[in-house]
């Protein structure tokens, strides 16, 4: 007989910082060779999940503009069809974290 523990993908403490489901228009920018519109489904102060209308490539450096934020840079850690994860080179501030779920949050009141 064997015995495996199995421990859930979103156990508490494999994340660095809190994540936050939110669904923000945004936009990338691959280095001025194209820009593109995408949807922010989940954020954390490290990085996001993205909607894109265009495949990204795993590896890919991205300039993403955030309402209110402004434009980061990010790379890209993983990609499919047209969702991809991001890792923002410089986290956000938790101020600025608090402020894009404040947004999402009124946005989903209206």
């Amino acid at each position: 007989m064997l015995a495996a523990e199995i421990e859930p993908a979103d156990a508490p403490g494999r994340r660095r910082s809190a994540r936050a489901a939110v669904a923000l228009d945004a936009r990338i920018d691959r280095g001025g060779m194209d820009r593109a519109l995408c949807r922010v489904v989940d954020l954390s102060v490290h990085g996001a999940r993205l909607e894109t209308y265009s495949a990204l490539r795993r590896g890919a450096t991205i300039w993403l503009t955030l309402p209110q934020i402004g434009e980061i840079i990010a790379d890209v850690a993983w990609a499919t069809d047209f969702v991809a994860g991001c890792e923002f080179h410089a986290p956000l501030t938790q101020a600025s974290f608090d402020a894009l779920v404040d947004l999402d949050e009124t946005l989903r009141l209206q």
